[in-house]
């Protein structure tokens, strides 16, 4: 199994006050699905319907280029009255990548979705503070709550369900992901926390969208 922390890290936390970690002062018992790196035919397609069937309402982070090969299936996430989020043109790591370069990523995701959005999400979570600080400006930057696991494909499904749910609070943001490396866990995960989760009283909404100048 990979390494990765399910639930945020305090000091990650205390480091980057400014990125959006949880959402607070919810009087009803809410979680914020969030789904990274689509939108993929079959997969993507599979949440929706998931989530339809809750009444849930999620955040899609969109890769730009997969936005340009499956725009269709971009239209029914909207259609279904979800929100978007940018992921970068090109998935690209910021701790990696020379400013210049991921700003320009940052922005060709931002055309080619073709509607507005000011929520950011950088792949996997790395980012330079210089490149927050320039993104920041149109967006806010969401990290998560809870990480799902489902991309490690060493990772029974059961377990990440079962972690999943250990982690999840009121408030908590929690990532999926809808690509085809996440597909067997996801699929296995999603439906049963959607369950566990509306059988509590929870509602699923999307991660509002801040305003900003311009938008």
């Amino acid at each position: 199994m990979g390494f990765f922390l399910h639930k945020s890290n305090f000091l990650l936390r205390t480091v980057y006050p400014e990125f959006w970690w949880k959402v607070e002062g919810d009087v009803e018992p809410t979680i914020y699905l969030t789904f990274d790196d689509g939108p993929i035919p079959d997969v993507t397609e599979f949440v929706l319907e998931q989530l339809d069937r809750y009444a849930a309402q999620a955040t899609f982070f969109c890769i730009g280029d997969n936005v340009r090969k499956h725009r269709n299936v971009l239209y029914q996430v909207l259609e279904a009255g979800h929100m978007v989020g940018n992921h970068t043109y090109n998935h690209l790591n910021g701790w990696k990548t020379d400013d210049e370069t991921y700003l320009e990523n940052v922005q060709s995701c931002q055309h080619v979705l073709g509607v507005e959005t000011a929520l950011f999400r950088p792949p996997y979570g790395r980012i330079r503070k210089t490149q927050a600080a320039q993104v920041m400006e149109h967006h806010s930057v969401v990290m998560w709550d809870v990480l799902t696991g489902d991309f490690d494909q060493t990772m029974a499904p059961d377990v990440c369900l079962k972690k999943s749910i250990q982690h999840t609070e009121p408030g908590s943001i929690i990532v999926f992901h809808d690509s085809l490396k996440a597909w067997p866990n996801m699929r296995y995960a999603l439906p049963r926390l959607l369950a566990h989760f509306a059988e509590r009283d929870y509602t699923f909404r999307a991660v509002p969208q801040p305003v900003y100048a311009g938008f």
